[in-house]
């Protein structure tokens, strides 16, 4: 997939970092071989209700000191003076690139944020695989990283939407899961893109996690350890065809892009919406 607002790095995290968005990034090129070389899912994707995600400085020490007679006259206290404080700066900068556009309905940031909460609890896989879930986190940040949640934004290479769903993954989603999601549909589009991390999920839990489909940030050593949420993160950006060969080699292809994730899922801008 590909993403609107950043560059191959991706979003960046709340007040501390500045995104700056460069042309044809974010969510970069997982349709690489989304349409071929994916083996068959077993269930279709589930319509199952919505589970909404729940999102001091000490006290000075008292003075023992005895407190001394002045000699002099006591001054009157000047005014406060009354400033007006400097508006803030987006932390995360969006700038979209000069080639990408907007199309179709712009939906308020709260309207984006119970859909991807919505797309997040849905069931998957409920029968070949119950236990996999989806955390909700994983979901929101995914998609701030991509869009900022903006779901009008057409990326230049075609990425759209919430969760910048390419074509190609529309196409492979819709023909494995029996599906019509519509990525021009902001609601469809963050099912697309979730399911499609339910989908990287079963497949490389089944390849090399031995069925496990955990995807808990405490299972992982780093933002850069071969874990299974890493490596999911990493397939939505890269393609699983590139991210399963970086398997190989025991590393992740885009470790800039996952950190970027893994950070917005510990603390993001979006938190405010």
């Amino acid at each position: 997939m590909a993403g609107v607002a950043v560059s191959r790095a991706g979003w960046v995290v709340g007040a501390v970092v500045a995104v700056v968005l460069a042309a044809g990034c974010g969510l970069g090129r997982h349709d690489d071989n989304a349409g071929s070389a994916a083996p068959a899912p077993v269930d279709l994707a589930s319509s199952e209700p919505v589970v909404p995600v729940v999102t001091e400085s000490p006290a000075p020490e008292p003075s023992t000191a005895s407190p001394t007679a002045s000699r002099t006259a006591p001054t009157k206290p000047k005014a406060k003076t009354k400033t007006k404080a400097a508006p803030t700066e987006d932390p995360n900068n969006f700038q979209a690139p000069a080639c990408a556009k907007h199309e179709g309905v712009k939906v308020s940031k709260s309207k984006a944020k119970s859909a991807l909460n919505a797309a997040a609890g849905k069931s998957y896989w409920p029968t070949s695989a119950p236990s996999l879930k989806l955390p909700a986190r994983l979901v929101l940040a995914t998609a701030w990283h991509e869009s900022g949640w903006q779901s009008d934004i057409v990326n230049c290479d075609g990425g759209r939407g919430l969760m910048q769903v390419m074509p190609d993954t529309q196409k492979m989603i819709n023909d494995r899961f029996g599906q019509a999601f519509d990525a021009h549909d902001y609601r469809q589009n963050a099912v697309l893109g979730a399911n499609y991390l339910a989908w990287l999920t079963k497949y490389f839990g089944d390849k090399y996690f031995k069925e496990n489909y955990s995807l808990k940030a405490s299972d992982c050593r780093s933002h850069s350890s071969v874990c299974l949420l890493n490596v999911v993160i990493a397939a939505y950006n890269a393609g699983f065809g590139t991210a399963e060969a970086a398997l190989g080699d025991k590393q992740l292809p885009n470790p800039e892009y996952v950190d970027s994730v893994r950070s917005l899922m510990a603390s993001c801008y979006c938190d405010r919406y």
